[in-house]
């Protein structure tokens, strides 16, 4: 390429310049045009390549000098790419901005979450009603406020407390789905530079790099195509247009980003990055609306808001009951004896109590708050058993599955692919004396095939551990590797030596891709096809076949049944048959078949059967046996055929004994589908094999269990329209494409099945943990507002006050909120069925549970109160201690009797839940230092605060009856347990 440079001319003008950029001339070898040096170092600026992009400009593509002069202006060869030194990236950001914009998602600060929580409603009625305390202590106390701040103090610090706990749950919350934007974003590109192809991190990608796309990934950057095969490309996700686009040197060389790839493979030339892409924001993998609240959320919602039905109730009779014992105590009290009761402001003291008690103990932001940090901390703890949770309500769902639709290569099995067998006509590869004896020809035939008919256009690499190896997906490089080691091929010379005219791209639907191909050395008008596929459809294709001596034999019936004998039998090991043939067309033919967009499938001849193993994972039939127990059906759904899929399944576990002779449990895709849907209905529960089965037919299953009221989930490497249709969608962390990935709602980074098996787990453990709160927190709103009702209704005075009531919430609740949120998945949680989508969250166990634990409560402080000075000798200064002390220690003992919702061992692997028993310690704690040190904080009854802090404290039998009182929990929670009841729903 020569080049005719006039710095003089600013770039600014170009497109005023017709005469100084006239239509370039090209040749094989060279382009003359003149091109001006810009200010930004190098011959074009941002703003033409935005242009022309956005534009889809050709006119002034074609002025620039095509694809080859915006190369040139980039310093781009078009062989080896950029340089890609330190230096050359850092120039190529200044000038042209990087890729980094994608990870610029909303991460809000600290001070945003703790305002936000000052803005709610229940938070601004509580520091209210704090405020409103404090300054009746003061107008009614005045000197003596040193002694009387305690109260309205109290529910202050207990406010800031709530409000420090919300806002560091969803800071929390923030940062860890950031965390999973960054990391799903982080998606490894192919590109060259200095000749080696590499992988870089997409934020990596600057403008000048070349970058290799293939089916199913999205778009990095900005870009024009340079060159490829039948690509395809989806703009659906930024634009209405929902038409697949073919993209083509000639008329539409334009790619724009977070288009998705659907067929075809090409190499781009990158123009734009970042923000001066025409998308404007880079791979949005995750969008999510933070007022949109999952499911769980809005069920939670709901059943706190049916508690604050019940607790307003409840707050009407009491501040009604408040005004008629204050109007009535001139007659009733002695004022002399009672100063305190004869003053107004005492009045509203005790209705502002009363409002602060209720508006504490029935929030429903405390039931959403737990929502929040059980999703929060289980995701953070399913990233280190390799599941990325994309979706956060798919963590909600995943404890109603019923069936999961799983495809088999990489997820059941290893994904580490190797020719086990190859044959020659009919005759197995091993059978013969050595590769030197086949014909050269037909050797040279297979060559072709395997080295030209790639999917991904595989190469060979280097590893500085294993020397040379090859890239691409996995059946590819195990044919690739077999061909190099038992026919010596040579793939770089293989590419060199012959010209790709046109590729059929594999699809799963027909199950083979093709290839037209010319040699280019030899003087010849003869183009040679090459088809490449699942064995049955190959061998369907074909009339003749070659034999090791390189003879062409016809095909007849008889031959036929033969090779479809060894395709079975191969099959029948569990091995997948790929067969390879070809065909010879002439140059004009070829066009013709080119222009068409269609290579011929007839009249073909056979040259191969390989029969490629890819071992199950020894881990999966454990992981399948798992979900079966749980009552979670398996379907393997497979591009195979159904011998080797029948081979595969009943390795895994998934047919077990018997059932691989049951009608309808193997089905293929066409028959599945040519099905009337009555006839799908029926049959559909009993499949646990679709073979052969294409993206089509796998849509079709997930609509039809979904009909039959089947909760689905879907894995999946690039059907992306099944992981969206199904309830929730799994994709494969290492296979799985990026379309696939971001219609998904979970990422099994490992490709595992053991790891699905363990999302259904923490599934179940998630709902568990939410349903063990909720009965916690429910007994403490029971007991709590039965309590103060009585007391008020008796004796006018409450037993636990608004302080009181908030350092519960506070450090009981909260505490508690955490302890059974860090709850890992125990071992009998995938003994039970799955729990309905539509079941209510409270069951009949759970009531049972929680209005035992909630009647004695209320007992024991009703006699307490009652009876306790006479029963236990304490004197009156600290006789609200003792209550409120043997109160708080029953919600901490109570604790462990949530953590087994049935069973009656509470204690059972309890030492391994080690960040439980730190909190519970936590706790108790803090409840010893409140009543042995903050002692002002624990007794709000009108009595000298000031010999009280200095003289009165709970003895060792005072704490003894405290604790002996809260353990009796224990003995009653078990005992209750024995009671059998329908386990109902209800809320």
């Amino acid at each position: 390429m020569s080049v005719n440079r006039a710095n003089s001319i600013s770039m600014d003008h170009l497109l005023n310049l017709p005469s100084t950029f006239s239509k370039p001339k090209k040749s094989d070898s060279h382009v003359s045009i003149t091109i001006p040096q810009e200010n930004n170092g190098f011959r074009i600026n941002q703003t033409i390549l935005t242009n022309v992009v956005a534009k889809k400009d050709l006119q002034t593509l074609q002025k620039l000098g095509g694809v080859d002069g915006v190369a040139y202006c980039l310093e781009t060869n078009l062989d080896s790419g950029i340089n890609g030194s330190a230096e050359d990236i850092t120039r190529r950001r200044v000038a042209f901005g990087s890729n980094m914009h994608g990870k610029k998602q909303l991460v809000k600060s600290f001070s945003y979450f703790v305002g936000k929580a000052f803005r709610h409603p229940t938070i601004m009625i509580l520091l209210g009603c704090a405020a409103l305390s404090l300054a009746i202590d003061i107008k009614d106390h005045g000197g003596a406020f040193k002694q009387r701040w305690y109260e309205g103090g109290g529910i202050s610090l207990a406010v800031f407390a709530l409000i420090a706990s919300s806002a560091t749950v969803n800071y929390w919350q923030n940062r860890q789905l950031d965390n999973i934007f960054r990391i799903s974003n982080d998606i490894r590109i192919n590109v060259i530079r200095r000749g080696q192809r590499q992988q870089i991190s997409i934020y990596d990608v600057v403008v000048g790099d070349i970058v290799y796309l293939k089916m199913g990934d999205k778009i990095p950057a900005d870009g024009l195509f340079l060159d490829g095969y039948s690509l395809q490309v989806d703009k659906s996700s930024m634009f209405e247009d929902r038409n697949h686009i073919e993209v083509n040197l000639r008329r539409n060389p334009f790619l724009v980003s977070s288009a998705k790839v659907i067929n075809g493979f090409a190499r781009m030339l990158v123009t734009s990055v970042g923000t001066n892409t025409t998308c404007g924001q880079m791979m949005n993998l995750i969008n999510r609306d933070e007022k949109e609240k999952s499911p769980l959320q809005k069920r939670v919602k709901k059943l706190a808001l049916s508690i604050r039905t019940v607790t307003d109730l409840v707050l009407v009779v009491l501040l009604v009951n408040d005004y008629f014992t204050s109007n009535a105590s001139n007659g009733k009290r002695n004022k002399a004896n009672d100063p305190l009761n004869a003053n107004p402001l005492n009045t509203i003291k005790g209705m502002v109590a009363a409002t602060a008690i209720i508006i504490s103990t029935a929030s429903p932001e405390g039931l959403l708050f737990v929502v929040k940090l059980t999703l929060t901390y289980a995701m953070k703890r399913m990233m280190v058993d390799k599941l990325m949770v994309r979706t956060p309500s798919a963590c909600e769902t995943m404890r109603s599955i019923t069936t999961i639709c799983t495809n088999k290569t990489g997820t059941l099995t290893l994904n580490q692919m190797k020719v086990k067998n190859f044959w020659l006509g009919q005759k197995p590869m091993d059978k013969v004396a050595s590769s030197s004896s086949i014909s050269p020809h037909v050797v040279d035939l297979i060559l072709q095939g395997v080295a030209l008919n790639t999917m991904e256009g595989a190469y060979k690499g280097s590893s500085r551990l294993m020397g040379s190896e090859f890239f691409g997906n996995s059946m590819e490089k195990a044919l690739l590797s077999w061909a190099a080691l038992e026919l010596k091929m040579d793939l770089e010379k293989m590419k060199q030596n012959y010209s790709i005219l046109f590729v059929e791209t594999f699809n799963s639907r027909k199950k083979r891709s093709g290839v037209l191909i010319k040699n280019k050395d030899a003087n010849t008008d003869v183009l040679h096809i090459h088809w490449k596929g699942a064995a049955e459809m190959i061998l369907a294709m074909c009339s003749s076949y070659y034999d090791t001596s390189g003879n062409t034999k016809d095909m007849n019936e008889k031959e036929r049944m033969k090779f479809e004998l060894i395709i079975n039998e191969m099959a029948a090991s569990g091995l997948c048959c790929v067969a390879f043939a070809y065909t010879r067309v002439s140059k004009e033919d070829g066009e013709d078949l080119k222009e068409k967009k269609k290579l011929k499938e007839e009249n073909l001849t056979l040259l191969g059967l390989a029969g490629v193993e890819d071992p199950c994972r020894p881990e999966v039939k454990e992981a399948v046996e798992l979900c079966h127990c749980a009552g979670v059906k398996i379907k393997m759904i497979t591009g195979d055929n159904a011998c080797t899929a029948r081979a595969i399944a009943i390795e895994c576990g998934i047919l077990q004994s018997g059932d691989e002779d049951k009608e309808g449990a193997i089905v293929e895709g066409e028959v599945f589908r040519n099905y009337t849907l009555l006839e799908m209905m029926e049959k559909v529960d009993n499949i646990c094999v679709l073979a052969r089965s294409s993206p089509s037919d796998r849509l079709l299953m997930v609509q039809c269990l979904k009909l039959k009221g089947q909760v689905v989930a879907v894995s999946g490497i690039n059907d992306s329209r099944v992981l969206k249709e199904a309830h929730v969608g799994l994709s494969l962390g290492i296979q799985g494409t990026e379309v696939a990935k971001e219609s998904s709602d979970i990422v099994i980074l490992d490709d595992n099945f053991a790891t699905v098996a363990m999302a259904l787990t923490w599934g179940r453990c998630i709902y568990g943990n939410i349903q063990k709160f909720i009965q916690f927190q429910l007994t403490i709103t029971v007991s709590t507002l039965v309590i103060n009702l009585l007391a008020t209704i008796s004796t006018g005075a409450d037993y636990l006050t608004a302080a009181q009531t908030l350092r519960v919430n506070m450090i009981t609740g909260m505490l508690g909120a955490l302890a059974l949120a860090t709850e890992h998945p125990a071992s009998d949680l995938m003994e039970k069925p799955p729990v309905g989508l539509m079941e209510g969250l409270i069951t009949n166990i759970m009531w049972r549970n929680l209005l035992a634990q909630a009647l004695y409560q209320i007992g024991v402080l009703l006699v307490l109160q009652g009876r306790g000075a006479s029963i236990f000798g304490p004197t009156k200064a600290i006789h609200n201690i003792l209550i409120f002390n043997t109160f708080n220690l029953c919600q901490i003992f109570n604790i462990f009797n949530v953590r087994k919702l049935e069973k009656k061992n509470v204690f059972k692997d309890v030492h391994k839940s080690w960040k439980f028993l730190v909190i519970v310690g936590i706790m108790i704690l803090l409840q010893v230092l409140m009543v042995e040190f903050l002692r002002q904080f624990a007794n709000t009854e009108k009595s000298n605060w000031k010999v009280l802090a200095h003289t009165e404290k709970l003895n060792w039998v005072n704490w003894g009856t405290c604790v002996a009182i809260a353990a009796v929990s224990w003995p009653i929670g078990m005992i209750v347990k024995c009671i059998p009841i329908p386990q109902l729903r209800s809320l």
